[in-house]
C-alpha cells in the first residue's frame, strides 16, 4: 500500500488493472488532511476501480447477450457489484443463466469470480 501511494505521488495518478487512470493531485497538497485523503484514494482506486471496470464489462456482456437472443428483459440498475434486471416471466431462467455466465466470465483472474443470483417480484424484496 505504501508503494502505491509513493508511486502515485511521483506520477500524479494511479491505475486500475485495465489502465484507467485516476489523477490524485491531493497527494501534493500542503494540507495534511488533504494529503491523507489522497493517500486513501490512491490505495483504494486500484481495487475499487478495477471492480468497477469488471462490472462494466459484465454489463456490456449481459446487454449484448440479451440483444443477440432478442429478449425483452432489460438491465435497469447497477449498484457496486450488483445488477438488476427486469425480466419477462417467460425469460426468467434464461436471464439468470446469462447473468451468471456473463458476470463470472467478465475477466479471467487467478481467483474465480462468483456471481449469486436472486429474484423477487418487486425491487423492495430484492436482496
Amino acid at each position: 500500500m505504501d508503494s502505491i501511494t509513493e508511486k502515485a505521488t511521483e506520477q500524479g495518478y494511479v491505475e486500475t488493472l485495465f489502465h484507467r487512470r485516476r489523477y490524485i493531485p491531493e497527494l501534493k497538497s500542503n494540507n495534511y488532511m488533504v494529503r491523507q485523503f489522497g493517500s486513501r484514494a490512491a490505495m483504494n482506486t486500484p481495487i475499487q476501480g478495477t471492480a468497477a471496470d469488471i462490472m462494466k464489462i459484465a454489463m456490456i456482456k449481459v446487454y449484448q447477450e440479451i440483444q443477440k437472443r432478442g429478449l425483452q428483459s432489460k438491465i435497469v440498475l447497477q449498484v457496486h457489484d450488483e445488477m438488476m434486471i427486469e425480466a419477462v416471466e417467460e425469460e426468467k431462467e434464461e436471464i439468470k443463466e446469462i447473468l451468471k455466465q456473463s458476470m463470472e466470465s467478465a475477466i479471467d483472474l487467478q481467483v474465480p469470480l462468483i456471481a449469486d443470483i436472486a429474484e423477487a417480484k418487486n425491487w423492495y424484496d430484492c436482496k
